[in-house]
């Protein structure tokens, strides 16, 4: 598998370059993995894994690169699903063996994400094993963590060496196999935003970047069906998909071409979850369920027309105090990082929103246009959804209407980057669109 934009200046202006030595998908292909660590002359591994991604993979990786000659040091987290979080990175970095020259997670989300950290705290290259096609993190310079509560995007390093078997990725569990599908569905949205970002703050955006991401959500798509089957070709094109989805976040330097507002959904549940103990699902999972919400929500914004003095009169009578006051209730303690980011990016001053609104009405067609060329109707979405067995209902993960609404309010705090609920605050109807949900 080879995602290359080329070499050279693309015409967004940026050179785009991703850490990438290889992805390496297919049957047994975890059987290369002595040719890899040789690669990088390594002679011992430190392989990290938990307690059901090791019993899934990570006997067959320790088998492989024992007979290879290569003795492995490992790590298993104890729990089936370590929490990613200050916790888990500790464990690891206090397990890691210094003599190790190479390090191999065996996992998928929290594992990678890891692995990732410690790569990048002890310089060590990185392979990393997929057993699951349940996330996009695979080929991203990123991990999704929980800080003080709070999920965060931390600066840790991409894998070197991506390995996708196959044989081991179509046994994966079928629920992790829909939130992989999942995952991709999220990008309709998060290019639409980002061509809308574009427009109205003059956010970078690449077009070619953008058709990556679009090719590689269209084959997905198509396999929907065959992935319920474990069929391998659609097991192979998600799997693929996810990582030309992190590929594209290293060639772009942003998340914007495979994370939204869907994303924010699923960010405050998972912080509703570690703060109150409310149900919590794949990531996946709630970002199609989160997609589905915001593809309706945007139908409903293709009925609004900017009205300049509702806007005004909504943003005037915004008050940030009792906003801060709603947070905290609805956060708790990670309500906090969410407040402290605003006073550096100043979201909610009134004197910037009058040049926002101008180009807002500006360029109402135009964004009109970009809903209508990237996002599927909400018809369609919703039995794509039901092909992979995933409700439409957000009941069905713990949340209510009470809670959706107040979810999307607060998904314009999560990051200083502009998503549907900011672009419906400027309008004045964010409470409109809310109360749809």
């Amino acid at each position: 598998m080879k995602r290359d934009l080329g070499t050279g200046r693309c015409a967004c202006g940026r050179v785009h370059e991703a850490a990438i030595d290889e992805v390496v998908v297919g049957k047994g292909a975890v059987r290369r993995l002595p040719e890899l660590a040789a690669r990088y002359g390594a002679k011992k591994p430190f392989v990290l894994a938990d307690r059901n991604t090791f019993a899934a993979a990570g006997e067959t990786v320790c088998g492989v690169l024992e007979e290879a000659g290569l003795s492995c040091v490992r790590y298993v987290f104890p729990d089936a699903r370590p929490e990613p979080d200050e916790h888990a990175v500790g464990a690891a970095v206090m397990h890691f063996d210094h003599g190790c020259d190479l390090i191999i997670g065996v996992g998928s989300g929290v594992i990678n994400d890891i692995g990732k950290i410690l790569s990048r705290i002890s310089g060590r290259k990185y392979i990393i094993v997929g057993t699951a096609p349940s996330m996009d993190g695979y080929a991203s310079a990123t991990s999704s963590m929980s800080m003080d509560g709070l999920k965060v995007s931390l600066p840790s390093r991409c894998a070197d060496v991506i390995v996708g078997d196959t044989d081991i990725l179509r046994q994966a569990p079928l629920h992790m196999l829909r939130s992989g599908l999942g995952d991709m569905l999220a990008k309709y949205v998060s290019i639409a935003e980002w061509r809308i970002a574009h427009l109205i703050t003059g956010e970078y955006y690449c077009e070619r970047v953008a058709q990556l991401i679009r090719d590689a959500v269209k084959r997905c798509a198509e396999h929907a069906e065959g992935l319920m089957n474990r069929d391998e070709d659609a097991v192979q094109a998600v799997f693929e998909g996810l990582v030309t989805g992190g590929a594209a976040m290293a060639y772009a330097g942003v998340s914007r071409p495979a994370s939204g507002v869907e994303h924010y959904f699923s960010h405050v549940w998972d912080m509703r979850g570690l703060e109150f103990g409310t149900p919590v699902e794949l990531h996946g999972i709630q970002c199609a369920m989160a997609t589905l919400k915001a593809v309706q929500l945007y139908e409903a914004l293709e009925t609004v027309t900017p009205d300049w003095e509702k806007a005004h009169a909504y943003v005037e009578a915004f008050d940030y105090e009792d906003w801060k006051r709603q947070l905290r209730g609805f956060l708790g303690k990670s309500a906090e990082t969410m407040i402290a980011q605003e006073t550096r990016e100043g979201k909610y001053r009134k004197e910037t929103h009058p040049a926002r609104f101008a180009r807002i009405g500006d360029n109402w067609d135009a964004i009109l246009r970009i809903l209508r060329e990237e996002l599927p109707s909400s018809e369609a979405l919703a039995a794509l959804l039901g092909t992979i067995g995933i409700s439409a209902d957000l009941g069905t993960i713990g949340v209510d209407s009470a809670c959706a609404q107040m979810t999307f309010k607060a998904t314009k705090d999560i990051r200083d980057k502009y998503v549907l609920s900011r672009l419906a605050w400027d309008l004045g109807v964010l409470d409109e669109l809310a109360q749809r949900l």
